[in-house]
């Protein structure tokens, strides 16, 4: 199955549940992208005691998981893309919803 997630938060419990879910599902089988817009364009480097997001992040990158970046939310916080985080547009979300059999938002 191919699975779409957009995350929207960089709030820590939230975004590190929405890498576990795409961990997991990539590690089942699934196709799995991610876009992230809002403040989750900030997930990358985010860590906590408890929920360490950019452990997830990095373990979805690192399985082969796709992450796309808002270049639009990136700029609005003066960020810049990075390899784990390349910047994309609200063509390639739409793009991600359309390709996806199922679609998840957190």
């Amino acid at each position: 199955m191919k699975i779409g997630i957009i995350l929207e938060t960089k709030e820590f419990e939230k975004a590190w549940n929405a890498f576990r879910f795409a961990v997991t599902a990539k590690k089942q089988g699934h196709e799995v992208k991610v876009f992230l817009m809002g403040e989750a364009v900030e997930c990358e480097g985010l860590t906590h005691t408890q929920y360490n997001v950019d452990e997830q992040l990095k373990a979805f990158v690192n399985i082969g998981g796709e992450i796309l970046a808002c270049g639009t939310c990136l700029k609005s916080r003066q960020l810049n893309e990075t390899d784990a985080c390349p910047i994309s547009t609200m063509i390639d979300c739409v793009n991600l919803v359309v390709w996806a059999d199922k679609t998840v938002t957190f």
